[in-house]
C-alpha cells in the first residue's frame, strides 16, 4: 500500500514538471474553457515545497459531528447529583485524589457525595466520549492555556470549554450561544468579537479564548471566587447575585447551589468531574485518541481577494472539512475581502508554502472564475458607454529594444490581451521594430447635461455654433519624471544581479533601499525598487489670441498634434520644474551639457519653468533605423530515454514552445529526430552601428553572460575568461564565494 502511494505521488510530481508553464495571468484564459481545464493548467505550474499530509478524512467527519456536544449538554442538563451510581471507585481513593487536585488548584475542590455520583456517572457512561475529547484537546488546549496565562487566569478553566461545547467550535445551543466558549450574541459584541454575514469570531478559537479570559477577569473582580465565576459564566452574574441573597449572604457554591437555575446546579460538578477524568484517565483505562493536528504545525496567511473554501480545496488539495476545522469563523465557507479589514486563512505549514509560492496563480484562477459570473447591468452600461463615447482613435507604437508588451500596455492604459488581439499576436513577446496598432478613447468630459461634445472641433461647425469671440481650448500633454516605488517578490532562483538588471538599477541601490548587508535574499521576500519613470498628464488650456475663430481652432489642433508626437516619445522630452537649471537636468538624465544646449538652441544655462526640453537629437533619432535581426535556431537530436519534459528542462524552455516550433500535435517524439529547442533573435552587424554601439566598441567593453553550472567556482570561471575573482564579484555585487547552479554572471572582457 505504501509503495502504491509513493508511486502515485511520484507520477503526480512528474506530470507537474512536464506540463509546467513559464507565465500565468488572467489574460490567457478563454471564456470557452471549462473550470477544470483552467484549474488543471494552473495546478500544473504550482511550485511544491514538499508533499502535504492532510488530516485523516475520518477525523474530519468526527470533528464535523455534533453528537458529542448534544450528548454532553443533555447529561449536564439532566444530571442528578443525588442519584448513586454503581461503579468500582473506592470513596477513600477518590477523596485522596480530590485532595491532591485541590492542593494544585485555586478552585474549592472538596469531596461530597454529589460530586462522587457525577464522576462515577461520566466514567460509567461516557468513557468513549472522553477518549475522543482528549484527542481533540491536543489541538485546542495549547491555545486556551496561552490565552488564560496572558491574563493570569487558572489554567484549569481550559476544561470549561469541554463542558460548554465538547470542543466543537461550531456548536450552537438552543438559545443561540455559539462557539467553543458559547458566547451569546450581545456578550460577543461586548467583548469586540466581530459578527457579520460572513464572519463570526465566536467560532474563532483564538479570539473567543481571549474574550473568555477577559470575561473571567471581570467576574472575578465582582465575586472573588472562581467557583462563583464559573457559575456566573453559565447563568449570568445576576442569577448568581440573586442566589447569594436568597441564601442569606452565603458565598460558597455548594451552599447557594439550590437557589441557582437547574442547569447551573449540575454545571460546576460536571466541570470538576471533567477535570478529574482528564487528570486520572490512565488510572481508569481511558486511552486518548491520536492527535488530529497540532496547532504549531499550522500557520496563517492574509488573503488579498475573496475566495471560497471550494476554490482553495481544489487548488491546494485540502479537504473542505479540514478548512472548516482550521477556519471555523467563516460561516459561509467564504473568506471575504473587505477594504480596510484583514482576513486570514489558516493552513498546514506545508500548504502555506505552496500558497505563498503560487499566490499570483491562485488569485488569477479566482479572478477567472469571478469573470465568468453573469453581469447584465455592467454589460448594459458598457454598451451604452461605447455608443455615447467618442470614436476610438488609432495610434501606432514602434517597439523599441528592451520593451515588452506588458510595459506598452501599461503605458497606454490598455489590457495586454487587447493589444495582442488588435495586432494578431500569439505570444507575449514584443516584436522588435514592428508598429503596433493601439485604440484609445480621449474624449473630454463636458458639463453640458444634454450632450457631450468631442474635443476635436471642425472649423465649419465651430463657426456655425459660436461667434468670433468664442473661447477655444487646446489639450497639452505634460511629460514629467518622478520616482516610482515598486516591489519585487523574490522567486526561486532569483539573485540581486538578475533583479537589478530587470529593473535597470544597480545592485548597490537595491541593497540600500532594502537595508541589505550581504547578497543573500529570502524566497518570497518583497524588495523595494525605486525607478525614475515618466508621468504624462493632460492639461486643458484656453487659446488666448485676437485672431479669428478659425485660426484659433487651427492653432489648437496643430498644438494637439505636436503634443501627441511628444507623447509618442515621452523619454525624449522633459518639462522644466521649479528650481531646475540646465546643469541639474543634464546630470539627471546623464547627457552632456553642450548637447542639451545644442538640441534646444540655448545660449546660457537659464531655462523657464514649464518649458519642454529635448533630451536627444530628435532629427537624428527620426532617421535612425532599427537594427536588423536574424533568428538563431538550436537543434537537438532525440536520444534514448528522452521526453519533451526532460528536453524542455535541459534547455530551459516550455514544452508548449517546443511543440509549436516543431509543429507537434502531441507529446510523442521519435528516436533520432532533430528538434528545434531554441529560437532567439540576434542583432546583425552590417558595418553600421548606432552611436551607443560606437561608444561601446571604442571603450572595448564587451559584456558577456555566463550561467553557473554544477561544480563551477569563482576561480574556475575567472580562469576561463582570463579575469580575476575580485572582478567577477565587483561586476555582480557578490561578497561571498558561494555560487548556485543557474545563477547569471556578467563578465566584462576588456
Amino acid at each position: 500500500m505504501i509503495i502504491k502511494k509513493i508511486t502515485t505521488l511520484a507520477l503526480l510530481l512528474a506530470s507537474t514538471v512536464i506540463f509546467a508553464q513559464d507565465d500565468l495571468s488572467i489574460a490567457p484564459f478563454k471564456k470557452d474553457l471549462t473550470n477544470k481545464q483552467v484549474l488543471d493548467s494552473i495546478k500544473a505550474t504550482f511550485v511544491h515545497d514538499k508533499i502535504a499530509s492532510c488530516i485523516d478524512s475520518l477525523w474530519m467527519k468526527e470533528l464535523a459531528s455534533l453528537d458529542l456536544y448534544n450528548e454532553l449538554t443533555l447529561d449536564i442538563k439532566n444530571i442528578n447529583v443525588d442519584e448513586k451510581v454503581d461503579y468500582e471507585l473506592p470513596t477513600a481513593l477518590l477523596k485522596e485524589r480530590l485532595k491532591k487536585m485541590d492542593e494544585k488548584s485555586p478552585f474549592n475542590i472538596e469531596y461530597n457525595q454529589g460530586l462522587e455520583n457525577v464522576i462515577k456517572s461520566f466514567l460509567k457512561n461516557r468513557k468513549r466520549a472522553f477518549e475522543r475529547l482528549m484527542g481533540i484537546s491536543q489541538f485546542y488546549f495549547p491555545m486556551f492555556e496561552e490565552a488564560l496565562a496572558s491574563q493570569n487566569i487558572p489554567l484549569e478553566i481550559k476544561y470549561l470549554a469541554v463542558v460548554e461545547s465538547a470542543l466543537n467550535p461550531r456548536a450552537v445551543s438552543r438559545v443561540g450561544a455559539t462557539g467553543l466558549w458559547q458566547f451569546m450574541y450581545q456578550t460577543g459584541k461586548q467583548y469586540d468579537l466581530n459578527i457579520n454575514t460572513y464572519v463570526d469570531d465566536r467560532n474563532d478559537p483564538l479570539k473567543s479564548s481571549y474574550a473568555a479570559t477577559q470575561y473571567m477577569t471581570n467576574m472575578y473582580k465582582i465575586f472573588g471566587d472562581w467557583d462563583l465565576v464559573l457559575a456566573s459564566y453559565n447563568s449570568g452574574p445576576g442569577n448568581v447575585a440573586k442566589a447569594i441573597r436568597r441564601s442569606g449572604g452565603q458565598q460558597n457554591y455548594w451552599n447557594i447551589r439550590k437557589n441557582l437555575p437547574k442547569e447551573t446546579q449540575g454545571y460546576l460538578p460536571a466541570f470538576l468531574a471533567t477535570m478529574y477524568i482528564f487528570e486520572y484517565h490512565k488510572e481508569h483505562g481511558i486511552k486518548p485518541d491520536k492527535a488530529i493536528a497540532n496547532h504549531f504545525a499550522t500557520d496563517t496567511i492574509m488573503i488579498k481577494n475573496a475566495m471560497t473554501f471550494k476554490q482553495i480545496s481544489a487548488l491546494l488539495d485540502v479537504p473542505v472539512a479540514e478548512l472548516q476545522f482550521l477556519n471555523p469563523s467563516y460561516k459561509r465557507e467564504v473568506i471575504p475581502f473587505i477594504t480596510g479589514e484583514n482576513h486570514y486563512l489558516r493552513l498546514p505549514i506545508d500548504k502555506i508554502a505552496v500558497f505563498t509560492s503560487n499566490e499570483d496563480k491562485i488569485y488569477a484562477y479566482v479572478q477567472y472564475e469571478e469573470s465568468r459570473r453573469e453581469r447584465p447591468y455592467e454589460s448594459m452600461l458598457a454598451s451604452r458607454d461605447s455608443i455615447s463615447s467618442s470614436a476610438s482613435r488609432v495610434k501606432y507604437h514602434r517597439v523599441r529594444r528592451g520593451e515588452s508588451l506588458s510595459e506598452i500596455s501599461d503605458r497606454y492604459g490598455i489590457a495586454m490581451s487587447d493589444l495582442k488581439k488588435w495586432n494578431n499576436l500569439r505570444s507575449s513577446k514584443a516584436p522588435k521594430g514592428k508598429k503596433l496598432k493601439i485604440y484609445t478613447n480621449e474624449a473630454v468630459a463636458s458639463n453640458d447635461k444634454k450632450s457631450a461634445k468631442p474635443d476635436t472641433i471642425s472649423v465649419k461647425e465651430s463657426t456655425a455654433i459660436a461667434s468670433t469671440t468664442a473661447k477655444v481650448f487646446k489639450e497639452e500633454k505634460v511629460v514629467s519624471f518622478k520616482d516610482v516605488v515598486k516591489y519585487h517578490k523574490v522567486k526561486k532562483g532569483d539573485n540581486l544581479g538578475e533583479i537589478s538588471d530587470k529593473y535597470g538599477v544597480s545592485v548597490a541601490d537595491v541593497k540600500k533601499w532594502n537595508h541589505l548587508k550581504g547578497s543573500n535574499i529570502s524566497l518570497g521576500a518583497s524588495l523595494k525598487i525605486i525607478k525614475n519613470e515618466r508621468v504624462v498628464t493632460t492639461v486643458r488650456k484656453e487659446v488666448k489670441s485676437n485672431k479669428p475663430l478659425e485660426t484659433k481652432i487651427e492653432t489648437a489642433v496643430a498644438s494637439n498634434e505636436t503634443n501627441d508626437d511628444i507623447a509618442q516619445h515621452p523619454k525624449d522630452y522633459y518639462e522644466v520644474q521649479r528650481g531646475d537649471n540646465l546643469f541639474s537636468i543634464a546630470k539627471k538624465f546623464n547627457v552632456r551639457l553642450e548637447d542639451l544646449k545644442k538640441w534646444n538652441n540655448l545660449d546660457d544655462l537659464n531655462v523657464q519653468q514649464g518649458s519642454k526640453l529635448a533630451l536627444a537629437n530628435t532629427e537624428e533619432a527620426a532617421k535612425e533605423e532599427e537594427p536588423k535581426t536574424e533568428t538563431k535556431i538550436v537543434e537537438y537530436k532525440v536520444k534514448k530515454g528522452d521526453n519533451l519534459g526532460s528536453i524542455a528542462r535541459k534547455y530551459n524552455v516550455a514544452v508548449a514552445d517546443i511543440k509549436e516550433w516543431n509543429e507537434l500535435e502531441d507529446n510523442n517524439i521519435k528516436l533520432g529526430t532533430s528538434l528545434i529547442v531554441s529560437k532567439k533573435e540576434v542583432a546583425v552587424n552590417e558595418g553600421k552601428s548606432s552611436k551607443k554601439e560606437n561608444i561601446a566598441s571604442n571603450d572595448l567593453d564587451e559584456v558577456k553572460l555566463y550561467y553557473v553550472k554544477k561544480g563551477d567556482s569563482l576561480f574556475s570561471i575567472a580562469k576561463r575568461y582570463n579575469v580575476t575573482t575580485a572582478d567577477i564579484k565587483k561586476w555582480n555585487g557578490i561578497k561571498n564565494e558561494s555560487l548556485k547552479p543557474g545563477m547569471k554572471l556578467k563578465i566584462n572582457n576588456g
